[in-house]
């Protein structure tokens, strides 16, 4: 079965790199990657109420730069990642990103979203763009990989998964973690931040399950009582030089807080290693 991809672009050398390190990162998996562009006439914003139509001369000429864009991108997928697992789609769409994200989720039956850090237009010291925070706060139906500014692609030896243990865990949520891992021959660190030497029951019951369901993977559990969550994951990842941070994306959930404009600025001016954010099943 192969594994459907969309990655969004602007045609950024930020863009670029974060398809290079999914082509890298999948190389071994029979894949469909969708390029999603959205494209912008120049004399449209939201306070003009005449929306431009498909056929307009300024709507098709904005619609076919971003063809002859995706043209160029592909000739050059071609020639430095001839991979015969990996078949292209393009899609060109004049829409909100969210919304295109979503629609071509729904039509394409998308498994993993893979973004940039920054867009074309990244101001310096925000490590994570806002159309990226947005996607991991709002996209639910499948899991969102951002990948940061020039990262290169190295096999990841350690994925680093922090928890508090305080809801249960499903293989299906994992799933996307546990494919990496196997993948790579990946280690999988567990951290859970606590001010308490010791696990409620209900807590010690999830720790348990999580334990058996990563038993076919490299794993290892942590306790670090870091006051500040997001400086504790900054700081582990760091001494241990780990190449990934994976979190559930619960809908209430400590770990939002991680996305929060402050918290965001916190885990990176420097963030080095590429955040997977799962979605509870």
């Amino acid at each position: 079965m192969d594994k459907r991809i969309l990655i969004p672009t602007d045609f950024s050398k930020n863009a670029l790199n974060a398809t290079r390190y999914s082509l890298d990162l999948y190389a071994k998996l029979n894949c469909e990657f969708y390029f999603l562009n959205i494209f912008r006439l120049d004399n449209y914003t939201t306070s003009t109420l005449i929306m431009p139509e498909p056929g307009s001369a300024e709507y098709e000429a904005a619609k076919e730069a971003s063809e002859v864009a995706f043209a160029k991108l592909l000739d050059m997928l071609e020639l430095h990642h001839d991979n015969p697992k990996h078949s292209y789609h393009t899609i060109s769409s004049f829409n909100f990103l969210s919304e295109a994200i979503k629609q071509t989720i729904a039509s394409k039956d998308i498994d993993l979203v893979i973004m940039g850090t920054q867009g074309a237009t990244g101001a310096k010291g925000i490590i994570f763009g806002s159309n990226t925070v947005n996607a991991m706060e709002t996209i639910r139906e499948c899991p969102v990989m951002a990948i940061p500014d020039e990262l290169r692609f190295s096999t990841p030896k350690e994925i680093v998964f922090p928890t508090n243990y305080k809801s249960t865990f499903s293989r299906k949520e994992l799933n996307y973690l546990i494919e990496i891992a196997k993948m790579h021959n990946t280690a999988i660190r567990v951290v859970h931040f606590t001010k308490k030497t010791t696990l409620a029951e209900d807590q010690e019951a999830h720790k348990k399950l999580l334990d058996d369901i990563l038993e076919s993977v490299d794993h290892s559990f942590h306790t670090l009582t870091d006051k500040d969550v997001a400086q504790g994951i900054t700081s582990f990842v760091e001494s241990r030089n780990s190449d990934m941070i994976a979190f559930i994306n619960k809908k209430h959930f400590l770990f939002n807080s991680i996305f929060s404009r402050p918290l965001v600025k916190e885990i990176g001016y420097d963030a080095t290693v590429p955040i997977l954010a799962l979605n509870e099943s």
